[in-house]
């Protein structure tokens, strides 16, 4: 090149005898000395992403508890457990530093802080954890009253005036003040004392404690309850069974000696079968006449009558009645049972020649307390149940009804039961049921 005069520039001879590299004081190569792992606390290299993280503040580590099932517990290093870091220094943040979610492809990925010693040219090697720093803004601590719940007794117009003074203009506060100002509490007197009865009400609240005084007790009403029932009324002061249903108080002792056992007793006795239309009494004449006891033939046969009475009423016009037949009807089928008996089953078991569900229960009830008579207080219910016609369940409650206990027997029969009814002390009668009012 050339300046502008047309002359060459001279070369630099005094630079070219210089060189502008340096001489090499350090090493050229760098020897890691140690690789370490901390025990108690490891480096921590953390960022903070959208947070301006002053240097000065001060976190404080928090280590969760390994709990191990073994009894012999491994000491686990530092990097490898779950670290946590909090500062609460600032006025209105929180830091917190941890660990961010690793990936897959993370797992092997190992964090490490070098320490260069320039002097020997050794560089110690430690290893470190990853962390970041997220900032939240420190909750405002609520006052109690803020904190405590509403009353529970609150009602809906209690609510709807704090909703309204609350939220609502101040057309509606001001609506709300005056409804408040002008409200009339009856109950309440100036200082908010309880209101003292006057003269009448006094006396309305004699008049109901002389009303409910005079109420009738629960044992009371058992009692009315049970005299109601229709079943043969029991001796409750019976000291033995035998005491409880005394035939000649529920039956009468006129009707059971006018009833006939004649023409049972001889062909019995003699081995000839005996013709009548219930499974329950055909299974047990043979064995009464042979005991010889008079008094059970005589309840054997007038439970037959109140069999045969029953049978012979047919269907109603009203729902659940029973009209019985005339009384010719009734002397031909209850043949030869004297009229006296007839007169004395129709009165007591019907009212104007039909069957109420009321004599309906006392008839079958003292069927029931017959058959427990007869069979020595323990009864095996099939067969009557079959006469009857009913259910297992029905024939049960007109058992509970005169205090008897029915249990499951098993037989040696397969898949069949049998129910054996006990009359024994003390008696247990149904109690009186509390009904629940149903919701509405």
């Amino acid at each position: 090149m050339s300046d502008a005069n047309g002359r060459k520039r001279k070369r630099d001879l005094e630079g070219s005898s210089k060189s502008k590299k340096k001489l090499a004081t350090e090493p050229s190569t760098v020897s890691v000395s140690s690789v370490l792992r901390p025990q108690l606390c490891p480096p921590v290299l953390a960022s903070a992403p959208g947070v301006r993280l002053p240097r000065s503040v001060p976190f404080s580590p928090y280590v969760k508890q390994d709990v191990s099932s073994s009894k012999r517990r491994q000491k686990v290093p530092a990097v490898s457990q779950d670290l946590v870091l909090h500062s609460a220094s600032h006025q209105t943040m929180d830091y917190t530093a941890r660990e961010d979610g690793i990936s897959d492809s993370q797992q092997a990925l190992k964090h490490y802080v070098g320490i260069f010693d320039p002097k020997t040219g050794t560089l110690q090697v430690v290893e470190a954890k990853k962390m970041v720093v997220r900032g939240v803004a420190r909750v405002k601590h609520a006052s109690e009253e803020a904190m405590r719940a509403p009353a529970d007794n609150q009602s809906y117009y209690d609510q709807k005036k704090d909703l309204g003074q609350t939220f609502g203009t101040k057309k509606a506060k001001k609506a709300l003040e005056s409804i408040a100002l002008n409200a009339i509490d009856p109950n309440k007197t100036r200082d908010s004392a309880p209101k003292k009865l006057d003269t009448a009400s006094k006396a309305i609240m004699q008049e109901i404690g002389g009303v409910t005084a005079k109420m009738a007790s629960r044992e009371q009403l058992q009692a009315a309850v049970d005299e109601a029932k229709p079943v043969p009324k029991p001796n409750l002061e019976a000291e033995a069974i035998q005491d409880v249903y005394d035939p000649d108080e529920f039956i009468g002792r006129e009707v059971l000696a006018a009833v006939p056992i004649k023409d049972w007793v001889e062909p019995a006795k003699n081995g000839e079968e005996i013709l009548c239309y219930s499974r329950h009494v055909a299974a047990r004449v043979k064995k009464v006449a042979d005991s010889g006891s008079v008094a059970k033939m005589r309840l054997l046969r007038y439970f037959y009558f109140l069999f045969t009475f029953y049978t012979m009423a047919t269907p109603g016009k009203q729902r659940g009645t029973k009209r019985i037949p005339p009384r010719d009807k009734l002397k031909e089928r209850l043949s030869p049972a004297p009229q006296v008996v007839i007169e004395h089953i129709r009165r007591k078991f019907s009212d104007g020649g039909e069957m109420r569900k009321f004599h309906v229960d006392l008839l079958i009830t003292h069927c029931c307390a017959l058959a427990c008579i007869i069979d020595n207080f323990e009864v095996d219910t099939s067969k009557l149940r079959e006469d009857m016609r009913l259910d297992q369940k029905e024939m049960n409650n007109y058992f509970y009804e005169i205090g008897a206990k029915v249990k499951q027997v098993a037989t040696k029969e397969k898949g069949k039961a049998v129910h054996v009814a006990k009359l024994a002390l003390p008696l247990n009668f149904p109690k009186l049921r509390s009904v629940a009012p149903k919701r509405r």
